[in-house]
């Protein structure tokens, strides 16, 4: 019998299965967005971040708007580092540390989560690997522990909305892909928001290489079988709110509130479940820069705001009450602004969680014995991460997202034949000459002197010239290529009356224009 589930019919029978198997629902067609489909368009407005009748908590108070102006201005700032990654992480990782605080661009907060992680160099580094688990069938025991848990992630989000829509499938296929990744591990129910978080930025393929970065380099051994690493977190938190605020710790020391009771959630969904959406995005951001040191921030910011006073502590005076008010966190202490400034100013770096999680593993060791499950050490920000496997130059270009159809170009010319030295000699001297060969008309002719009268001799020999001293004279001085012999067959021309004029215009001493 079909159940009214999200504001449409929905058969319980239909799985997951059948509809990422379909050959008639691909990622080029599509009968509507999500919201469309389940009904929302008329009824609910959604929110800039997706969420249908702004839910998760956001409200317009809790998000800081950045003026469009500043926005453009670090959308250039972000493309020229993700243009030069390596360079930027090794030699300028405190200005990346300072962008990451004040927030990444949204156009650009996939991107940049891709490349903070790690997820941009491993999924180079292993192409065609998440096409490879996504062809296999999967575990049946996890495939159907993620299909009873898709309808769970973010429900009133448009791209998780619709039961068996786009989002869904592709929160199943990173899912199902990474428990044959990872078979030691397997599924664990904190993957799917931070999974689902990751989808709302990226690509289902960058959204899996994300989630296995997560899970190996900043949270190891969270979603391992006993949650064992969560548990040893909870020590550490517990021991650092002793010195960040002691009325918090002794108030949860005397009623015996184990950290596992209101730090699981928050830490194994990096405060996903928890913060408003604008709040989490901005925490997101400081987490895959600096690591998991900010999740611990976070979690001691609101001990000490909702613990940290007397008059706080007056009205929870028994452990349940205690654990109602860190369920229901007041929305003041989550706002984006202020949540922030309080994250950076919480004394706790790295080495204080490392030299911390030294001495609850011995005390760990003295209790329950060894681990059971032994996970990889943890990398404390994008910058050891980058260190612990250094990329190649082509591991960190960037691939364009729209890819346009360009015109091909015409064919190019045939090329010539190659010329000998001798022939490109011989065309440069060619060159040379024709530039130097330029005939200008005199437009004052030199006064010739009258005709010879016949001759009553023998003709002279033609190597004899009939020209007068003053001409010769002329023409030696000329270059050798403008000397040219006057026709002999040619008719004698009349005498202008400038020739005839005793007054010359020019001498060959002072003329210049031969």
């Amino acid at each position: 019998m079909a159940n009214i589930e999200n504001g449409r019919q929905s058969a319980d029978t239909v799985s997951i299965r059948t509809f990422s198997s379909s050959s008639h629902m691909d990622d080029e067609s599509s009968l509507g967005s999500d919201s469309e489909i389940n009904g929302f368009t008329s009824e609910r407005q959604t929110d800039k971040y997706g969420f249908i009748g702004g839910a998760q908590k956001y409200t317009e108070e809790s998000a800081q708007d950045v003026p469009p102006e500043v926005l453009r201005q670090r959308e250039v700032k972000w493309l020229d580092m993700l243009s030069h990654w390596d360079k930027w992480m090794i030699k300028r990782f405190n200005k990346v540390r300072l962008r990451c605080q004040k927030g990444i661009p949204p156009a650009l907060r996939g991107r940049a989560w891709l490349y903070l992680s790690g997820g941009k160099v491993k999924k180079e580094q292993n192409q065609g690997k998440f096409q490879e688990l996504d062809n296999q069938a999967g575990d049946p025991k996890w495939v159907d522990v993620i299909e009873k848990d898709l309808h769970r992630q973010f429900p009133f989000h448009e791209m998780f909305v619709s039961r068996g829509g786009h989002g869904q499938q592709d929160l199943f296929r990173v899912l199902k892909a990474y428990t044959l990744y990872r078979p030691e591990e397997g599924y664990c129910q904190a993957q799917a928001p931070i999974a689902a978080v990751l989808l709302m930025h990226m690509p289902a393929e960058d959204a899996f290489w994300g989630l296995v970065q997560i899970c190996e380099k900043y949270l190891p051994g969270y979603y391992s079988p006993g949650l064992e690493a969560i548990q040893l977190d909870g020590e550490i938190l517990f021991a650092l709110l002793r010195r960040i605020s002691p009325l918090a710790f002794r108030h949860l020391e005397k009623h015996k509130i184990d950290p596992i009771l209101y730090m699981t959630e928050w830490f194994m969904c990096a405060f996903s479940r928890t913060l408003p959406w604008a709040s989490v995005l901005r925490v997101w951001d400081m987490i895959l820069c600096d690591g998991v040191k900010i999740i611990f921030r976070v979690g001691l910011v609101l001990l000490k705001c909702m613990l940290g006073t007397r008059e706080k502590l007056k009205a929870c005076q028994g452990q349940y009450e205690t654990m109602e008010l860190l369920r229901a966190i007041e929305p003041r202490y989550m706002q984006e602004g202020f949540l922030v400034r309080e994250i950076l100013e919480v004394p706790v770096t790295a080495r204080d969680v490392e030299r911390e999680n030294r001495s609850q593993l011995k005390r760990w060791k003295k209790k329950h014995g060894e681990l059971s499950f032994r996970s990889p050490p943890r990398m404390h920000g994008a910058r050891i991460v980058l260190l612990a496997e250094p990329p190649r130059r082509q591991d960190l270009q960037q691939n364009p997202t729209i890819v346009l159809e360009v015109p091909e170009p015409p064919p190019p010319p045939t090329p010539q034949l190659k010329m000998s030295k001798e022939q490109k000699k011989s065309k440069k001297l060619s060159i040379k000459k024709a530039q130097a060969i330029v005939e200008i008309p005199n437009p004052y002719p030199l006064p010739s002197d009258p005709p010879p009268p016949p001759p009553e001799a023998p003709p002279a020999p033609p190597a004899v010239s009939t020209e007068t001293p003053e001409t010769l004279t002329q023409t030696e001085t000329e270059p050798a290529h403008q000397q040219q012999a006057p026709p002999t067959d040619a008719p004698i021309a009349k005498e202008s009356p400038l020739q005839i004029s005793t007054h010359s215009l020019s001498s060959t001493e002072q003329d210049t224009y031969l």
